[in-house]
């Protein structure tokens, strides 16, 4: 197999700390913000937020698997199935008009972190996400979704 890797020597990645519970004191992903995880991948409030499509998901692999090159395919079954869920979660609890999802590779493909993702959108009747930039969210903002989306997965899985 052909290896197309961007990540740099030595990366420290912030997703496998998430999966791993060693977070950093920064404006990042905290631990409350995972709404599932199970021993194949896990999903979270992203800490990047878009202004009219807050509370998106990333959902990713517990282990390292820098892009869809690399990303075995029992694993891939088992993050859309997380991914989902997460949108019956989202059509549920947020009330939005659809979802979509995106998932980024090599620099080209906008990929900037080096760990496979697949992001889950709640999507509204005109919300411009694709002409908006995103912006950290902070760490406080996050639980109000993550709860939402964690309680209604724990009560229909």
């Amino acid at each position: 197999m052909i290896i197309y890797s961007h990540q740099p020597e030595a990366y420290e990645c912030p997703f496998c700390r998430i999966v791993s519970g060693n977070g950093r004191p920064n404006k990042g992903t905290k631990q409350r913000d995972i709404i599932y995880q199970n021993k194949h991948v896990t999903a979270f409030i992203a800490s990047k937020w878009w202004p009219n499509n807050k509370g998106h998901v990333l959902v990713i692999p517990n282990e390292h698997y820098e892009n869809i090159y690399a990303l075995p395919a029992e694993l891939a079954a088992e993050i859309h199935r997380a991914a989902q869920l997460t949108a019956l979660a989202m059509k549920r609890t947020y009330g939005c008009d659809g979802i979509s999802t995106r998932q980024h590779n090599e620099p080209a493909g906008n990929q900037d972190v080096w760990h496979y993702h697949l992001h889950v959108y709640p999507r509204y009747e005109n919300d411009t996400l694709y002409l908006t930039r995103g912006y950290e969210s902070e760490p406080d903002e996050r639980p109000f979704y993550a709860e939402k989306l964690r309680l209604w997965i724990q009560e229909n899985n």
